[in-house]
């Protein structure tokens, strides 16, 4: 069984009509732009304090940097990695691990507001993302007698990282790692499991414990 790696409450979500209005927002608001559409810290800061939870949103830099490190990894050419995202406002998408993702941030930025406004990305008959219709939760039970982590600081520390994963790839592990820069897990995300775990002594970037999760499940598979 392919690993299977969420990145949970990612900061991805269009402009809320609550601040659209503000001065920052209609700076770089363009009808015909896609990209100017999604909520951005580095564009919108100055209104998204008035927005619940904000730290946590207005990052789809971060998912950008998560999906090209997964997506570009041995164990996703190989077939081996199963990769979704869920957004702040519980949508969750299944990203087909062929998909060619853009580099460039501005038409990343484009890619995900299209996503949020049409559920889906295709090419002709290709589907390159699908949404999941259902919770975490109905997720996870699609897999049968999983493994499931939630990586954090706050989790006990995995000192002897060549057992996080057993040689055996048959295997079902699910890693939850949070796809927000700042704050914590909701207690929705908590109850998903009681494996709280550390992978380093250092708080790291989420795009460097993708890498790192993975790296680790390469070596343990001896996929290289």
């Amino acid at each position: 069984m392919p690993l299977i790696l969420l990145l949970v409450e990612c900061g991805i979500e269009l402009i809320p009509t609550k601040i659209e209005s503000h001065p920052s927002i209609q700076r770089n608001l363009r009808k015909d732009n896609y990209s100017s559409k999604l909520l951005d810290n580095a564009l919108h800061h100055s209104a998204m304090n008035k927005l619940e939870n904000f730290e946590k949103r207005g990052r789809p830099d971060i998912v950008h940097n998560c999906l090209l490190n997964a997506l570009g990894s041995p164990l996703n050419k190989s077939g081996n990695l199963k990769l979704y995202i869920h957004t702040y406002h519980n949508k969750i998408y299944e990203i087909n691990p062929v998909i060619k993702l853009t580099r460039n941030y501005n038409r990343f930025k484009g890619l995900m507001a299209k996503l949020l406004s049409e559920n889906e990305l295709k090419f002709e008959k290709l589907q390159l993302i699908s949404q999941f219709k259902g919770e975490l939760k109905d997720l996870i039970n699609k897999f049968k007698k999983s493994d499931i982590m939630i990586l954090s600081t706050k989790g006990d520390l995995i000192k002897y990282q060549d057992l996080l994963f057993e040689k055996n790839i048959t295997s079902n592990y699910i890693i939850i790692i949070g796809g927000f820069q700042k704050g914590f897990f909701s207690p929705k995300i908590l109850e998903l499991s009681k494996k709280l775990i550390s992978i380093s002594n250092y708080a790291l970037d989420a795009w460097v414990v993708v890498n790192k999760v993975i790296s680790l499940y390469e070596i343990a598979n001896d996929i290289l």
